[in-house]
């Protein structure tokens, strides 16, 4: 296995631990992301504006993560998702195992991959957001790009300011929910 840096041969230095160890459980998270390709952990909140044409500059500190190509799509709570490719077929894995004997699980595949679209930046590190996309955000000028682990946010400037104050004042009750 070659990792993606181009670094040397060999099993992953994670897999040599025993597999019962409480360090090696703690990583494999990490380590099921690594042996994907998919090394690239996003964070941060940018502040960026649309373009007359639909283009949007994606952080330079994000850029590399994502790829020369990605995807785009519906997300969440009325923002967009984008996922760098390996990510993105890490995720549809998931979806598929879901079957479609669920009609939940057949309208989330059909909302998210409807929506889906394949993008790559232009040489200034522009994305073209296409309409539908931008109208499901609500994105008209402002907006705000955020790291979220293994994907890229992109939400309308307004909608991202409610979220976060509303998402603030529960934040140390959820960190509690979750253990954390």
């Amino acid at each position: 296995m070659v990792v993606k840096s181009g670094g040397k041969w060999g099993a992953s230095p994670l897999k040599r631990l025993a597999p019962t160890c409480p360090f090696t459980m703690r990583l494999a998270p990490l380590r099921d992301r690594w042996q994907r390709g998919t090394t690239a952990m996003f964070m941060g909140e940018f502040q960026h504006a649309i373009d007359a044409k639909g283009r949007l500059i994606i952080p330079a500190k994000l850029r590399e993560g994502l790829g020369e190509r990605f995807i785009v799509t519906k997300g969440l709570d009325r923002c967009l998702f984008v996922f760098p490719q390996a990510e993105f077929e890490a995720v549809s894995q998931k979806l598929r195992g879901l079957g479609m004997s669920s009609s939940a699980a057949r309208a989330f595949n059909r909302l998210f991959f409807s929506g889906a679209t394949e993008c790559e930046l232009d040489p200034q590190g522009r994305v073209l957001l296409p309409n539908n996309l931008r109208e499901y955000a609500g994105i008209v000028k402002d907006c705000v790009i955020v790291g979220v682990e293994n994907r890229v946010e992109i939400w309308a400037q307004e909608r991202w300011a409610e979220y976060s104050e509303e998402a603030g004042k529960l934040y140390t009750e959820i960190a509690e929910k979750l253990g954390f």
